[in-house]
């Protein structure tokens, strides 16, 4: 985790240049946003409830960067993360509840990362009680009758005495066997442990009136941790048993009271919440007269809003307050306006930004200078086969003026286009590694090559449709 307390707001928005092209109004305003929580919880306590998150509504086109700006900063700030589509509470089957299942998976993803934190933490004696199984495992195996030699072929000398009880024997026996696991000389020797099996799930058929799904979610976790815990023998190699029970021994040492309310806390306090697709549930042309599917949208606007006020969402791990989780809102707005977004919602996300389309030299940095550029990743793949694959600029500059054609011919999807067109490119250099493009081998990508494998398929604009 980047320590918040040297991570001001420009060098957030630097950490973002390293992986989004462009956009910088918007990657200001969700620095300011980050850099506010940290001085939220630095402000004196009678004021921390008092300040809020100013929520962002991101306006663009799509493939501009609006979830990856999202996603990098939730990475940036170690922070519990979830995507989520308001569209999809317009679908049939929609109930106005469901609107509180993005809380539910915001504190199911605090949970997880809290409860992988502590269990990393604690890996060492995890490692030291996994090792115990084994040599439990082993042994019994291997242990003579009382009275008898050893007679394992293990033995320090000839000048050793012989152990004087079973005890003795069987613990030189095991501290010999001990070191060999340590050193990974039986990582293939097949032992059989005991390993916890998924018991069957708890199922509530219909919840009560009043019942949310929460509390009944609660409610199944607490009648399945009541069924006995079942295990199952398995033959496995020692490598494999050490996979196997290094995170039951890992959550034995971990207190999951501790873990909820973790849990929670860092849901409340540093949750991001991305709502993309808003313009889907604006009211198209202004304020709706009678039924329709304006209707619904606008249920789900009012659905929305309490969530994005502040209010006290019922989950398995306990009780999550809004208040303070970052919502950054999203859509094209082709259609709708964000001023036809009821009122309310719309106060509730003071500040907008709109993104800029990309033009075709964006399309050439995103291609050469980002950490994870696609041609960084082409050549990474490559280089697992031991071949080395470069790309003239001049072939990166036709690559981007085709994408941003097809773009502007086709269908506008901003960068994700470069991802097909890229594909498109290499697709056959792919399939011919290794088996008629061995190791050690040196592939050039240039402008004329591009030429060849794509200015066909743009001239003809019926099957770019189908193709890019």
């Amino acid at each position: 985790m980047l320590n918040q307390d040297f991570l001001t707001p420009a060098q957030i928005v630097a950490e973002l240049d390293k992986y989004i092209i462009g956009q910088h109004e918007a990657k200001r305003h969700v620095a300011i946003a980050l850099r506010n929580r940290w001085r939220r919880l630095h402000a004196p306590a009678e004021m921390q409830a008092e300040i809020v998150p100013n929520n962002i509504l991101m306006i663009g086109a799509t493939g501009v960067g609006k979830t990856e700006i999202a996603r990098r900063l939730a990475h940036l700030a170690d922070a519990p993360f979830v995507k989520v589509e308001a569209s999809k509470f317009t679908e049939v089957g929609y109930v106005g509840r469901d609107v509180e299942s993005m809380v539910r998976d915001l504190a199911e993803q605090s949970f997880n990362r809290v409860k992988a934190r502590r269990q990393e933490a604690v890996k060492s004696q995890a490692a030291d009680a996994v090792e115990e199984l084994i040599l439990d495992a082993l042994i019994p195996a291997i242990s003579q009758p009382a009275g008898t030699k050893t007679g394992l072929g293990f033995g320090s000398g000839g000048g050793d005495e012989a152990p004087h009880s079973d005890a003795e024997l069987n613990e030189r026996t095991r501290e010999r066997f001990r070191q060999k696991v340590k050193n990974g000389e039986l990582e293939d020797r097949k032992i059989e442990i005991q390993v916890a099996q998924a018991g069957p799930s708890i199922g509530v058929m219909g919840a009560p009136p009043g019942m949310d799904e929460g509390t009944l979610s609660g409610l199944q976790d607490m009648l399945g941790n009541m069924m006995p815990k079942k295990t199952r023998k398995r033959k496995v190699t020692v490598a494999e048993a050490r996979k196997l029970l290094l995170d039951e021994e890992a959550a034995k040492l971990i207190d999951l009271d501790e873990v909820k309310d973790e849990a929670v806390r860092q849901c409340e306090n540093a949750g991001i919440i991305f709502i993309d697709e808003i313009d889907k549930v604006a009211s198209s042309g202004g304020k709706s007269g009678g039924g329709g599917p304006d209707v619904s949208r606008q249920g789900v606007q009012r659905d929305l809003l309490p969530i994005v006020e502040g209010s006290a969402v019922n989950t398995k791990y306990g009780i999550v307050n809004t208040d303070h989780i970052l919502f950054i809102a999203a859509g094209a707005f082709h259609v709708s306006k964000p001023s036809d977004l009821i009122p309310e919602l719309q106060g509730r996300f003071p500040i907008r930004v709109e993104l800029q389309s990309l033009t075709k030299q964006d399309f050439v940095r995103i291609l050469k200078d980002p950490k994870n550029a696609l041609t960084k990743q082409y050549e990474a793949l490559l280089k697992a086969e031991e071949v080395e694959l470069t790309f003239e600029d001049a072939a990166l500059e036709r690559v981007a003026e085709i994408a941003f054609e097809v773009n502007a011919e086709v269908e506008n999807i901003g960068a994700r286009r470069l991802h097909t067109v890229m594909s498109r490119l290499l697709n056959d250099i792919l399939y011919d590694v290794p088996d008629k493009i061995g190791a050690n081998a040196r592939i050039l990508i240039t402008a004329g090559l591009v030429d060849e494998r794509l200015s066909n398929m743009v001239k003809n604009r019926d099957l770019s449709q189908y193709i890019l």
